[in-house]
């Protein structure tokens, strides 16, 4: 049983090895396994053409150039996370300018003042540019809720991982304790 099992593994592994093999060596293989009468041999020499190692086929010749011409910038690296847990720094440039350009997240609290209008508070943005900002003002995403002697509330509107709104209220304070 073993035998027969051997001897069918060699004669798959002979024919996947012929049909896979260059065409050129697959002729030459079979011309010379075909007994030839020496008088047929003789005619025959004077047309035959040398036999010569079997080229390349010109299919193979794009795929290798097209290989070496491959720039390893288009490629990816396989090191790199697939998940980017950065935020992306030119997030700002798209922006709008001014307050509508503000993002709650990102504004720090400098100050608030009492005014004969209402209180306004001293905001800035990561660039360090300085805003006033008043209560009902509309921010990037959100809006200021209201104005206090301490800190500032907003409310924040915003999309969960499913895409449906969320709307919660941020409070910054002027001299933030730990973890806010």
């Amino acid at each position: 049983m073993r035998l027969a099992k051997a001897g069918g593994n060699l004669l798959a592994a002979l024919v996947i090895s012929v049909c896979f093999a260059p065409g050129g060596w697959t002729q030459q293989a079979l011309s010379a396994s075909k007994p030839r009468s020496a008088a047929k041999t003789k005619a025959a020499a004077p047309a035959q053409t040398p036999v010569t190692a079997p080229t390349p086929a010109p299919a193979a010749a794009p795929a290798e150039d097209a290989a070496v011409n491959a720039s390893p910038v288009n490629k990816r690296d396989p090191f790199a996370a697939l998940i980017n847990n950065k935020k992306e720094e030119a997030a700002g440039m798209h922006l709008p300018p001014g307050k509508a350009g503000l993002v709650i997240a990102t504004v720090r609290v400098d100050g608030t003042v009492r005014s004969g209008a209402g209180m306004i508070a001293v905001v800035s943005n990561p660039a360090n540019s300085v805003y006033f900002i008043r209560e009902g003002d509309r921010l990037y995403d959100g809006d200021v809720e209201k104005i206090g002697l301490d800190g500032v509330t907003f409310r924040e509107n915003s999309k969960d991982a499913f895409g449906h709104p969320i709307e919660r209220t941020v409070t910054k304070r002027i001299y933030a304790s730990a973890g806010e």
